[in-house]
């Protein structure tokens, strides 16, 4: 692989997340803290990226497989979602931030397979064999914890710079910058990726891989798994400054779970799959889930909740990056796109959506005088995610 590929696709995979880390993790301390919003209505609010992500990626993967250049639907994506969340910042009431963050979360959400099916399209030209082109991407991948770390760093920079905290709209500022940033670079600096222009239609190939008895059991643990990180992003900040962390620092504090992943990326995914493979690998992954949430549970001390976050910097890397590439590894290469599409679907669509509704109604029913009461609302995530542990153990194959 050439250094002029390596820094084109590091660049799309860097920028798609720093984008999204800018104001995912941390948009809940706002919506329940100065905007007064209820758990419900946040958990809708975090619902609009899961919404778009049930038709919008279908539709990208279909458009980059058939008809555009995967390039360009990046580009233009991200352009029209920087005006979009840029309009979010000012919005103060809960109708009408919930429509602009869903016309957000639609041109945000048909790019992110795009960032993988990109990078697994050219690799593909360079490596003959799947071993080389795993290799390959997981130092590609790693770029993406690193933008989600890095975001977070500088925005608890910022708020210690300029005092910001207190609104929270700065979040989203940052996002519609790097947004324009990255839409510009789409259009000028990523390689041509045409389409492959196959006579099949793609997501209906794709739709057909569910009828294969072990990938529909993958897809179904991978949607309640990613449904309980609702939980963890829904609520750890909140949390952690109850437990009395500062606001300030919540964002770099959270950014060690993205800084640990690209390490964990660099460093372990390789070994690890290599040597456990498919089954084991994403056992662990939803194991370091299950530990995270036990550790909530306890509610102290708080450098052991700071730490735990690596936890979800790991679980993220072998669940959740090694289903997406289970899914390169068993998809036709004419329909790549509308796969990544598809697990993106299930997860980010379909999982986190109903995460939303799930962490949403917990939280509610859990708080007493403005106060949410943790312990309980982890017991919830730490159950469910045990038997997402027990069903990949004994009901998946690899």
């Amino acid at each position: 692989m050439s250094w002029q590929l390596y820094l084109a696709l590091s660049f799309a995979m860097f920028m798609e997340y720093a984008v999204w880390g800018a104001w995912f993790p941390v948009l809940a301390a706002r919506l329940l803290g100065p905007l007064k919003f209820s758990g419900k209505q946040t958990g809708w609010i975090y619902a609009t990226l899961p919404l778009a992500c049930l038709i919008f990626p279908l539709v990208a993967g279909q458009l980059a497989d058939r008809y555009f250049n995967t390039e360009w639907i990046l580009g233009i994506s991200h352009l029209a979602g920087a005006v979009l969340i840029f309009l979010a910042a000012s919005r103060t009431d809960f109708k009408s931030l919930f429509v602009v963050m869903l016309l957000y979360s639609s041109f945000y959400a048909a790019t992110l397979p795009l960032a993988n099916s990109i990078m697994f399209y050219h690799l593909g030209k360079v490596y003959a064999d799947e071993a080389g082109v795993d290799a390959a991407s997981g130092k590609i991948f790693l770029w993406a914890p690193v933008a989600w770390a890095l975001a977070g760093y500088f925005l608890t920079g910022w708020r210690w710079k300029f005092k910001t905290e207190q609104q929270g709209r700065d979040c989203l500022y940052l996002a519609a910058i790097l947004s324009l940033v990255f839409g510009v670079g789409c259009l000028l600096l990523l390689p041509a990726t045409p389409p492959e222009q196959t006579g099949a239609t793609p997501i209906v190939k794709a739709l057909g891989m569910l009828g294969q008895g072990g990938f529909l059991i993958f897809v179904i643990i991978s949607i309640v798994a990613a449904s309980l990180m609702q939980f963890y992003f829904q609520g750890t900040a909140p949390f952690m400054q109850d437990m009395g962390i500062a606001s300030r620092n919540v964002p770099a504090s959270m950014a060690i779970a993205q800084a640990v992943q690209a390490a964990a990326t660099f460093l372990l995914l390789g070994v690890v799959l290599g040597k456990l493979g498919y089954k084991w690998t994403l056992v662990i992954g939803a194991a370091c889930w299950l530990l995270l949430y036990i550790i909530y549970i306890q509610e102290k001390p708080c450098w052991l909740i700071v730490i735990a976050q690596s936890l979800h910097g790991l679980a993220y890397v072998f669940f959740i990056i090694v289903g997406q590439i289970f899914v390169k590894t068993v998809a036709p290469k004419e329909i790549l796109s509308s796969m990544q599409a598809l697990i993106f679907a299930a997860t980010t669509g379909l999982g986190l959506l109903l995460g939303t509704q799930l962490a949403g109604a917990v939280m509610d029913r859990f708080r007493k005088e403005q106060k949410f009461q943790w312990r309980p609302i982890f017991m919830v995530p730490g159950a469910i995610m045990l038997a997402c542990v027990l069903a990949l153990a004994l009901l998946f194959k690899g």
